[in-house]
């Protein structure tokens, strides 16, 4: 309990229970750690870890060479394996091994960032809003914050330095904001990726379990300039990995949490969102397992998407059981009542206020995840075609009047993704458009004006299979074409995708104005009035909520009692073996199966500890006290899940690859020697 009452930040002045916290380098309780371990970690120990760490587009790397190879997970390159693949032929499924730098392949959508600089910008912000109302205030921090980006990213590009990606976070739910500078690779490609039978073995029946044999790790590369880039800071993998007991690190982008939202905040969450998108997302799945149950060629094209879908689901389902139990909302509101009492706020009460709010959320909901949030038109093509719709719209703007993803920071990455030339699966198109047409007709039902518009003629089948098989989207070279046309070239499109995309806009947008002004507006301000009374009581001994950033979390190497029987911190390649059936989810490839012999069954596989990590921490390294990595971080146990709202010490348990099973595979199996060879470079 004692970790669950930090995460409801209702702690004392003293520092943090066990080993939560998602801390932010510049705040890192460093003192706790000497206190606790006797180790001491400096500015230059920091600083090189951070420089060291990436941020993919949907995970965590780090570089281990100074020429830019970077380990992450298997499961965050997936995306890219299947932008590689072909119907008649999966990455996913053989993985991959470049024979040479010539032979790796570019991953089209992936980008890699590493932080270079922090900037506190929270003065600027409150100046921007002051005296303002809710409403005005919100416009006025997003013109704000884009003009902060604006001109960082204009100052870096006349600097010698080079141009730098700027982005503002915030952080305590609008208690502080940072200006984050980025040096962004775009060339990223693809090293080694081993087959998804033994990356990702068990399945999802062992997804979010533990003991553990996936050995999910791949290897990417940073390119500059057509070649390898220069990372001086990278991390040394240490093979022997880490001892029982021992004291880790974990730096990585933890995607997000909402550990400090408000108890009507939760309440929300557990009421709506979390059953809606499970009931959906349940549906879905089964639609996809017989796609894939038809044929070889259906099977492969759906294995990446169906995986991820797989993983959603048991985490929102856990999160719900959390939502559910009532420790943590008797806890969230005996935290409130704490703060409250001593914090002697003045005014409106900002937990009534957003309760209030919550309230007009829960009326808006429906709208809002079907049109605005795309959740009525799952497809790719039909995402391409708005960005193409709102892209071609916003950037007629001033940059600090655009909606904020199409600012100039944003429109580099959106471009890389209409320009980029991937495989498009009509037959899988259908299927996902077509099942979240016929959701959305559910949800509003049959006399929702939007419902009446697009289905009034057409059944979500019929409409779904017509706009697939007439777009001409697929093509990158068109998508390029028009978003380089511009609004002239979009309006006079006669696309039907692009049509669609012009019909919903109008709506969507409208329910957008209604969410930002009634719901996100006295949300935000009233969370920044609760992050001032918190820094008031606790100051920065609460960390800041996940929200796809650089943290750092320190641990051990722990096991953890389950139903009264102690489940061990390791576990060994021998026992693999012994789970194989010889059929997916639990078969060992054909190349692990031809030197079985030669491979020591007691090389140990993966790792338990306590470190505090949520998603987007995936393919984070796990690294000791001198900054080796002694582990690669890929899941959490089932109990981790609930990590989202609260820690519990007890049994929320990280976990990683060992670092020897990787030797392992790429010397005995794979016989990677080059690629080994670089990763043990000094």
């Amino acid at each position: 309990m004692r970790g669950i009452l930090l995460a409801l930040a209702c702690l004392t002045a003293a520092t943090a229970f066990a080993d939560e916290g998602m801390w932010t380098f510049d705040n890192f309780p460093s003192s706790a750690v000497t206190q606790r371990f006797g180790t001491e970690i400096t500015p230059a120990w920091l600083d090189h870890v951070r420089l060291s760490t990436v941020r993919l587009t949907n995970c965590t790397a780090s570089f281990v060479s100074p020429e830019g190879l970077m380990l992450t997970n298997h499961h965050c390159v997936e995306t890219c394996l299947a932008e590689l693949s072909t119907k008649d032929e999966s990455l996913v499924e053989l993985g991959f091994d470049a024979a040479n730098r010539g032979a790796e392949l570019r991953c089209a959508t992936q980008l890699a960032d590493v932080l270079v600089g922090t900037e506190n910008v929270t003065d600027s912000i409150a100046k921007a809003t002051v005296g303002m109302n809710d409403t005005a205030a919100n416009d006025a921090r997003k013109r704000t914050l884009t003009s902060l980006e604006q001109a960082c990213e204009q100052a870096s590009f006349k600097a010698k330095t080079g141009k730098l990606r700027c982005q503002v976070v915030t952080l305590y739910q609008g208690g502080q904001y940072f200006l984050y500078k980025y040096k962004r690779y775009e060339d990223v490609r693809l090293v080694f990726s081993p087959e998804a039978d033994i990356a990702s073995f068990g399945g999802d029946p062992d997804n979010f379990q533990f003991p553990r044999w996936s050995l999910d790790f791949s290897i990417l590369r940073a390119y500059e300039n057509g070649k390898p880039a220069v990372t001086p800071n990278y991390l040394q993998i240490d093979f022997d990995g880490p001892a029982a007991g021992q004291l880790v690190f974990v730096p990585g982008h933890p995607g997000s949490t909402a550990r400090l939202q408000t108890r009507a905040q939760l309440a929300f969450s557990r009421d709506l969102p979390l059953p809606i998108t499970l009931m959906r997302a349940a549906e879905l799945r089964g639609r996809l397992i017989q796609f894939g149950s038809v044929n070889p060629a259906n099977e492969r094209i759906v294995q990446a998407p169906l995986n991820s879908l797989q993983n959603a689901i048991k985490v929102r389902r856990k999160e719900l059981d959390a939502l559910n139990d009532d420790t943590l909302l008797n806890g969230k509101t005996e935290a409130e009542e704490k703060l409250r009492a001593s914090a002697h706020l003045g005014g409106k009460d900002p937990w009534h206020e957003i309760e209030r709010a919550t309230a007009r959320e829960r009326a808006l909901y429906l709208d809002y995840v079907f049109l605005e949030s795309g959740a009525g038109f799952n497809s790719g093509l039909f995402r391409d075609a708005r960005l193409l719709v709102r892209g071609a719209d916003e950037r007629a703007k001033r940059n600090i009047d655009r909606l904020r993803e199409f600012t100039d920071a944003a429109l580099p990455a959106i471009q890389r993704e209409l320009y980029a030339h991937v495989p498009v699966y009509p037959e899988l198109e259908v299927l996902t458009l077509s099942f979240s047409l016929e959701r959305m007709r559910e949800w509003l039902g049959p006399d929702h004006p939007m419902i009446r518009k697009l289905l009034s003629k057409e059944s979500p089948t019929t409409l779904a299979t017509r706009l697939i098989a007439e777009t001409k989207l697929d093509a990158a070279d068109l998508r390029k074409k028009m978003w380089l046309g511009g609004k002239a070239a979009v309006s006079a499109s006669l696309d039907p995708m692009v049509a669609i995309a012009r019909a919903v806009d109008t709506d969507a947008r409208a329910i957008r104005k209604r969410y930002e002004d009634e719901v996100e507006a006295p949300i935000a301000a009233s969370a920044e009035r609760i992050a001032t009374a918190r820094f008031n009581v606790y100051g920065t001994k609460v960390y800041p909520d996940a929200t796809f950033t650089l943290r750092l979390n320190y641990g051990t190497v722990a096991g953890w009692v389950e139903n009264g029987t102690a489940v061990e911190p390791f576990t060994h390649l021998g026992r693999a073996f012994e789970r194989a059936t010889g059929a997916s989810p639990f078969n060992i490839p054909a190349s692990w199966m031809k030197v079985r012999d030669q491979l020591n069954m007691q090389t140990p596989f993966c790792i338990s500890t306590d470190n505090d990590i949520v998603g987007g921490n995936s393919g984070s390294p796990l690294i000791d006290a001198q900054g080796r990595i002694v582990g690669l971080m890929f899941d959490g146990n089932i109990h981790s899940v609930a990590g989202h709202y609260w820690f519990n010490a007890a049994n929320n348990r990280a976990i990683a690859l060992h670092p020897a099973i990787i030797r392992e595979a790429l010397d005995k199996v794979y016989r990677t020697k080059t690629l080994l060879n670089e990763l043990n470079a000094k």
